[in-house]
C-alpha cells in the first residue's frame, strides 16, 4: 500500500470517527426531551427537572465545540505534517531514539494539554459552577494539571523508554517483553493505587466507629467478605458529585467512600452501594476485567509489531526518516477501529456485570436501598433518564438507571 493511499484511509478513520460519534450524541439529544419513564418519576420536581434539562443541553454544546475543535487540529497537524515538524525538533536535540521518542511525545502531549486547559477550565468553572457542582479552586486546578504532567512524564515517560528499547534489542519480538512490562504494571496499579496514587490528589482517612462503620462490617461479615480498610476519602474538595470504588486484592483490598457519597445518602443506601462493590468482588468481575484488559494490551502489542517496521508508518505522517515513535502514532489511528470494536465489548460485559453486581446486594442486602441510592445519586448529578438506547449501546459502561431499577425489580 501507497503512503498516499494510507494516508487518506487514516483522515478517513479520523473523520468517520468524528461523524459517528457526533450522530450518536445528536441522537442522544434528541431524547433529552422524553417525558421521563413513570418508574423514575419520583427523581426530579419539575425545578429540577428544567435544571436537568439546562445542563444536559449545555453539556452537548459544549461537547460539540470541544470535540470539532480536537478533530480539526488533529486534521490540520496530519494534512501541514505538524508531526514532522515536531520529529525535526526531538532529533534536534538528541540522536538517541529513545530520547527522541520521549521528547518527541512529551511536545505533543504538552502541546495537546495546553491547547485543550481552557476548554478544561470553562468546563470547571463556567459550567459546573453553574450547576452547583464545582468546588475545585483555581490553586488545585492548576495543582492538578501539574500533577497531572508530571505523572505522566514519569510514569508513561518510562514505560515508553522502555518499550523503544526493547524494541531495539529484540526487534519485531519487542511485544512480549512490552506485554509482560504492561501486564504486571497494570496488576501492581490494582494492587497499590489507593495507596501511591490517591494521596497524591486526595486525602484519605479511615472511615470513623459507629453505626455506618458497624453495619458495613456486620454486611461484610454476613456474606464472608474479609475487609479491613473503609476509607473516606475528600471529593468534595473538587465536586460535590459522589462515588464510592473497591481496590486491590487480598490484604491490600479496600473501599473507598466519597464524603459526598455519605453526606447525600442514609445510612441502609451506603451499605447496599458497597453490597454491590461487593458483588464485583465475589463475582471475580475485577480480575475479569484485568484480564481481559491485558489479553487486550496483549492483542494490540502483537498487531503492533507486525507494522511497525514497515517505512510507510512514517511517509504516511510526513516523516523520511523511519521510527518507532512515528509508527506508533500512525498505527494508533489506525487501529482505532479495532480498538472502538473492542470497546464495544469491554462495555458490554461491564453492563452485564454491573446487572450481576446489583443483584447480588438485592439477595444478600436490600434491593430497595440500592433503588433509592442510585435514584438519588442521578438527582444529585442531573443525570439524563432518558438516554438512546444507540448511545447507552456504545458509550455506557453501566446500564441506564431505568436499565437497573427495571432489573432489580423485576429481574428482566
Amino acid at each position: 500500500m501507497t503512503p498516499e493511499t494510507l494516508f487518506y484511509i487514516i483522515i478517513a478513520i479520523i473523520v468517520i470517527d468524528f461523524l459517528i460519534d457526533k450522530i450518536l450524541d445528536a441522537l442522544n439529544a434528541k431524547h433529552f426531551n422524553d417525558p421521563i419513564p413513570e418508574e423514575l418519576s419520583d427523581v426530579y420536581d419539575k425545578e429540577e427537572y428544567e435544571k436537568s434539562q439546562r445542563y444536559k443541553k449545555e453539556r452537548f454544546k459544549f461537547g460539540m465545540i470541544t470535540s470539532t475543535f480536537s478533530v480539526l487540529l488533529t486534521l490540520g497537524f496530519i494534512i501541514f505534517d505538524g508531526f514532522s515538524w515536531v520529529d525535526q525538533i526531538a532529533r534536534g536535540i538528541s540522536d538517541n531514539s529513545i530520547l527522541v521518542a520521549l521528547i518527541f511525545f512529551g511536545i505533543i502531549m504538552l502541546g495537546s494539554d495546553i491547547l485543550m486547559t481552557p476548554f478544561s477550565w470553562y468546563s470547571t468553572f463556567v459550567i459546573e459552577e453553574k450547576y452547583g457542582f464545582n468546588k475545585t479552586t483555581k490553586g488545585t486546578f492548576v495543582l492538578d494539571k501539574l500533577k497531572g504532567l508530571a505523572m505522566t512524564a514519569i510514569i508513561g515517560g518510562g514505560i515508553l523508554a522502555l518499550i523503544v528499547w526493547f524494541y531495539q534489542i529484540a526487534g519485531d519480538d519487542f511485544w512480549w517483553y512490552a506485554w509482560i512490562l504492561i501486564a504486571v504494571f497494570s496488576v501492581f496499579m490494582n494492587m497499590f493505587y489507593a495507596k501511591l496514587i490517591v494521596p497524591l490528589f486526595n486525602k484519605q482517612t479511615p472511615l470513623e466507629e459507629g453505626s455506618l462503620r458497624t453495619k458495613i462490617e456486620q454486611y461484610a461479615k454476613s456474606v464472608g467478605f474479609q475487609l479491613d480498610n473503609i476509607f473516606v476519602i475528600d471529593g468534595s474538595k473538587r465536586s460535590t458529585k459522589a462515588n464510592a470504588y473497591f481496590s486491590g486484592f487480598g490484604r491490600e483490598k479496600r473501599i473507598t467512600l466519597y464524603d459526598t457519597l455519605i453526606n447525600d445518602l442514609e445510612e441502609e443506601e451506603i451499605v447496599a452501594v458497597l453490597a454491590h462493590e461487593v458483588g464485583h468482588y465475589k463475582k471475580n468481575h475485577i480480575i475479569v476485567n484485568l484480564v481481559a484488559s491485558i489479553l487486550t494490551t496483549g492483542f494490540t502489542l502483537w498487531l503492533l509489531s507486525l507494522f511497525i517496521g514497515n517505512p510507510v508508518l512514517s511517509e504516511v505522517l510526513g516523516v523520511s526518516q523511519p521510527s518507532f515513535h512515528i509508527g506508533l502514532v500512525a498505527f494508533g489511528i489506525l487501529y482505532s477501529p479495532i480498538s472502538e470494536i473492542t470497546g464495544l465489548i469491554m462495555n458490554y460485559i461491564s453492563r452485564k456485570f454491573e446487572y450481576q453486581a446489583d443483584n447480588y446486594a438485592k439477595f444478600t442486602y436490600n434491593g430497595d436501598s440500592l433503588i433509592s441510592s442510585l435514584k438519588k445519586l442521578s438527582k444529585n448529578t442531573l443525570s439524563n433518564l432518558t438516554p438512546h438506547k444507540a448511545y447507552i449501546f456504545v458509550h455506557y459502561s453501566h446500564p441506564s438507571l431505568l436499565q437497573r431499577y427495571r432489573n432489580l425489580k423485576t429481574g428482566f
